[in-house]
């Protein structure tokens, strides 16, 4: 794909841009002293860096080199990925986001299983953390293989070499700098992809011709429907919104980013800014894969190398540059975040819990540690799991049918007990893995047998079990 010397040019540029980040954390582990530092950026977020970060988190490579394929290969329908998460982020905007900042605040919550701990009691955070770790490092080992194919296609470095040098990496920067350094790094990833990622599409657009002598084309070759955005089946737009969309109600990054900001009303802000450029973001992706095909006529391709084929068609080599550390920037912040969420998890909700009250230093030793055990087992799963995609959909599906239901009923009926929401997460937890190694049966995903299962238990157990008193509740009244 590259010559020699452009291979060489782009290896170095990636040496020093890692270098930087690694510096970067380096400094901003100066600052990091406390616990809630490291997992919650000391609670002390700005603006404009909780609106990259939460940009930054939301469209990562998956995003971007997927959602790209998906539009090559199966028009404009695909905007219901984008439509999907932006309408639940939107409802958590609404009804969610202010009851998890202010919960947050008043018990110093650092994880999901802070919440359901503190609303069905401590078993409720091994069914919590088994859910989150499955999906987070899936996710994690992910971008390992994101950015090894980075490293492959633009410098000759083989997978598996390419995933040592990621895992080591991006390692090394979140053992140092914690979410303090990831809300900075996001900062820079998150305007560096969002920049780039608009001048492709105008780029694009332009080389593209007007919309009439694109639809010419597609007619022409059989495609016309691929331009419809209602080109969806229900049961595929039902799926984007259980999974992807669900998904967003119990993503652990999302929660510590609302916890992380500085006030609930930087939280809100940030947010909702972040929902009209995430948006926009990933409907652009997908437009520019279906302008590829049908605009540039792009049609003799392995679509999943569309990005790469793309920037390399219609840009000159210092661009395609950019273009190359932007899809850096969006593994990476998407990557990190990730990355300290799962380990969050294991630091917060399994080994808080049994070595009792410790020093701040001892719980920062311990975060560190969390995170070189999440690098272990995302890089394993990166290295030797070839299904990697469907481990992270089993992961997705396990978040939406194991927690879905006791978190969103947890945070709005005072009636749900703690047995039912223990008994709900663990059924929803089995069902849908059942479902999913036993391949679909029936044709149903996961997520449609899981979710409804979880819902019902939760429902039958609170009704027949006797109701207890939430003191969150009444903290509640006083401020929502």
């Amino acid at each position: 794909m590259f010559s020699d010397q452009q291979q060489l040019i782009l290896i170095s540029i990636v040496v020093v841009y890692f270098i930087f980040l690694f510096g970067l954390s380096l400094y901003m582990n100066r600052s990091v002293k406390t616990y809630e530092d490291y997992n919650v950026a000391g609670r002390s977020s700005k603006l404009m860096p909780l609106i990259l970060t939460f940009v930054g988190t939301a469209i990562g490579g998956s995003i971007l080199l997927g959602y790209m394929t998906n539009g090559y290969r199966f028009g404009m329908g695909q905007q219901w990925l984008a439509i999907g998460f932006t309408l639940t982020s939107i409802v958590i905007a609404i009804f969610l986001l202010k009851r998890i900042r202010l919960l947050g605040e008043k018990y110093n919550m650092v994880t999901l299983g802070d919440f359901t701990a503190m609303r069905y009691g401590e078993g409720a955070r091994v069914p919590t953390v088994i859910s989150i770790l499955v999906a987070y490092c899936a996710i994690t080992g992910m971008q390992f293989v994101a950015i090894a194919t980075i490293l492959n296609l633009t410098a000759g470095i083989s997978i598996t070499t390419g995933i040592l040098i990621g895992w080591a990496l991006l390692t090394l920067k979140t053992y140092f700098g914690g979410l303090k350094s990831v809300l900075l790094q996001d900062a820079i990833h998150g305007t560096i992809q969002t920049v780039g990622i608009f001048i492709l599409f105008v780029v694009v657009l332009s080389m593209s011709g007007d919309w009439g002598a694109i639809a010419d084309r597609a007619q022409g070759t059989g495609g016309g429907n691929m331009l419809s955005v209602f080109n969806i089946s229900p049961g595929e737009f039902f799926v984007y919104l259980l999974t992807i969309g669900a998904y967003q109600f119990v993503r652990q990054d999302l929660w510590q980013r609302f916890w992380a900001a500085k006030d609930l009303k930087t939280a809100k802000t940030g947010f909702w800014s972040a929902i009209v450029l995430g948006f926009l973001t990933a409907a652009i992706i997908i437009v520019i894969g279906v302008l590829s095909r049908f605009g540039l006529q792009m049609t003799d391709i392995d679509p999943s190398l569309i990005y790469y084929e793309v920037i390399g068609a219609v840009l000159p080599f210092p661009m395609v540059i950019v273009m190359l550390i932007a899809l850096l920037a969006t593994v990476i912040s998407c990557a990190d975040s990730f990355f300290l969420a799962a380990a969050s998890s294991i630091v917060n909700d399994i080994i808080k819990p049994r070595v009792g009250d410790v020093s701040d230093k001892k719980m920062l030793t311990y975060s560190r540690g969390s995170v070189v055990i999440v690098s272990i087992i995302s890089a394993l799963l990166a290295l030797y799991i070839p299904q990697l995609v469907t481990l992270w959909i089993t992961g997705s599906a396990m978040l939406v049918s194991g927690l879905l239901a006791p978190v969103l009923f947890g945070l709005f009926w005072n009636r749900v007990t703690k047995t039912a929401g223990i008994a709900s997460m663990w059924t929803g937890l089995a069902i849908s893995v059942f479902w999913q190694i036993a391949g679909h049966p029936f044709g149903l995903h996961p997520v449609f047998i899981g979710l409804p299962v979880s819902i019902i238990t939760l429902l039958v157990v609170t009704l027949l079990t006797k109701q207890e008193s939430h003191v969150m509740f009444e903290e509640l009244k006083k401020t929502v």
